[in-house]
């Protein structure tokens, strides 16, 4: 559930996407249009300078996961908890309310410069829990051979292992039901960008409700 939008307050909008349907091509086009963007990806490796989440991750996994300078050792933690489901959910109840906490900060920031809207640009937008901090959700789609063509392309793996990734996520049809804007990504990034042009001309609209 979005949170409502409360008159002039700034517009803060979640992008996110299926691997391979182009959520970073469309999130590029838009910083063009100066709109302050929050990358959800680079957060996630911002958190692990913070010495209490790092701590909370050694008690919870043991001091395998940190190295002797205070690091964070990512292989040791990444073999953990990417072979049992239970240790990654645990992993994402400590990670995902400091990403929460760091998103909400830079929108409180933004909103302050008098920005208009801010896009959250998280491929978990909707697993990780960011739905109760937006007022509007965008999907970018495409159809199901292009996107299996780019993960193969773009990650030079097998068709079989591409369709691994590709159905490790929540399906595509099922993140749709939660956007209110669709942006259909199987053209070119010429075709995308004019997608965009008229994205924000409906997300302006939005703002002048």
């Amino acid at each position: 559930m979005v949170r409502n939008k409360v008159g002039d307050n700034m517009l803060r909008i979640g992008l996110t996407g299926s691997i391979g349907c182009g959520k970073s091509s469309l999130s590029n086009i838009l910083k063009k249009y100066n709109i302050p963007i929050i990358d959800a990806d680079i957060k996630g490796r911002e958190i692990y300078e913070d010495k209490e989440l790092l701590k909370a991750i050694e008690d919870a996994f043991g001091n395998s996961v940190i190295n002797k300078d205070g690091t964070l050792n990512r292989k040791n933690l990444g073999k953990i908890v990417f072979s049992d489901d239970d240790k990654l959910e645990k992993l994402n109840s400590l990670t995902h309310p400091v990403i929460r906490r760091m998103i909400n900060e830079d929108l409180d920031e933004y909103e302050k410069r008098g920005e208009k809207m801010a896009v959250i640009d998280a491929a978990l937008l909707l697993e990780a829990g960011f739905m109760s901090m937006l007022d509007t959700i965008i999907v970018v789609t495409c159809s199901e051979p292009v996107q299996l063509q780019r993960v193969i392309l773009r990650d030079n793996c097998s068709e079989e292992d591409a369709m691994g990734r590709i159905k490790s996520q929540m399906p595509q049809e099922e993140k749709v039901k939660y956007a209110e804007f669709v942006v259909d990504n199987s053209g070119t990034l010429d075709q995308l960008a004019e997608e965009a042009d008229e994205l924000i001309r409906k997300l302006e609209e939005k703002i002048e409700k």
